[in-house]
């Protein structure tokens, strides 16, 4: 069954982003449930993306779980038999793409981190030189390896608008240069963790977004980290420099809609059950290998 809405009508609705339903459980807690819903070029598209809520939800906890010494994240329960009693009727909406979570206070920025040059990164680069301000060398070409991986953070925009690329010295002057700073250096050292965690399973992680909230003034890692939505999964062995590359996330489902006449506004082209099944299957795939 597709979770494409949740209704929970004892709690009040806090938000429903793109894929996430969050409601108030009390002061200091927030329901939040992952739906099947599927998001491209900030447009949510009408078919669901069959069991997605599932798979992102049981990556993001394996991945907090194994950074949870780098930094504090928002998790206080994701068994349902151990939430409060009246939400146990609304197991089957809630089941395995549910957690219960501290209430952060999210920073403002998208924290993105690149390995690669890839997606929107090669095209900035294509036409300038640059990436996030960074002065890149000449000569780099889709899907080159950066030497190390390189910090570009976003605006995080409302729902149905773009978020925005922006320089660090321009996330610096919404955060704060302390917060900056930090996010920045925890950003790279997730990714770099994880990078070589998947390099041992095969996968290069290309790039992946972080969310980072103030919880009682701690930074956390909060909504979802390294899952297919949120990062670009590659298969080593297939990995060739100067072309589009195999992967385990999005970008299949990108390319497909890239490949309609859209002008990328609502209402987005309908997916064909084939196309939303095979990206159930590619979701699958990477949370098989790197949870096995």
């Amino acid at each position: 069954m597709s979770v494409i809405k949740t209704d929970i009508p004892e709690l009040k609705l806090i938000s429903r982003g793109k894929v996430r339903d969050m409601y108030e459980l009390d002061e200091k807690s927030v329901l939040i449930v992952t739906t099947d819903r599927m998001s491209a070029f900030d447009v949510i598209l009408d078919d669901p993306i069959p069991g997605k809520g599932i798979i992102l939800n049981q990556l993001t906890l394996f991945w907090m779980r194994r950074f949870s010494s780098l930094i504090p994240n928002h998790i206080i329960e994701s068994d349902v038999n151990k939430y409060p009693e009246f939400l146990q009727k609304y197991k089957d909406q809630l089941e395995g793409r549910s957690v219960i979570a501290k209430k952060a206070k999210p920073l403002a920025i998208e924290c993105i981190v690149r390995g690669y040059l890839a997606g929107s990164g090669y095209k900035d680069y294509v036409k300038t030189g640059e990436l996030g301000g960074y002065k890149l060398p000449a000569g780099l070409q889709n899907s080159s390896k950066f030497a190390e991986p390189l910090f570009t953070p976003s605006t995080k925009a409302e729902q149905g608008e773009h978020d925005e690329n922006i320089t660090y010295s321009q996330a610096c002057d919404i955060v704060g240069k302390d917060v900056a700073e930090r996010v920045k250096n925890t950003s790279i050292k997730i990714y770099s963790e994880a990078r070589d965690f998947a390099a041992s399973r095969g996968i290069l992680i290309a790039d992946t977004k972080f969310e980072f909230g103030m919880v009682d003034g701690e930074l956390t890692l909060i909504d979802e980290v390294l899952t297919p939505d949120s990062s670009r999964f590659w298969p080593a062995d297939l990995y060739k420099e100067g072309q589009n590359q195999t992967s385990f996330d999005k970008q299949y489902l990108r390319d497909w809609l890239e490949a309609q006449v859209w002008d990328k506004t609502p209402p987005a082209p309908r997916l064909p059950k084939e196309v939303a099944e095979t990206t159930t299957k590619k979701y699958q795939q990477i949370a098989d290998i790197l949870m096995k």
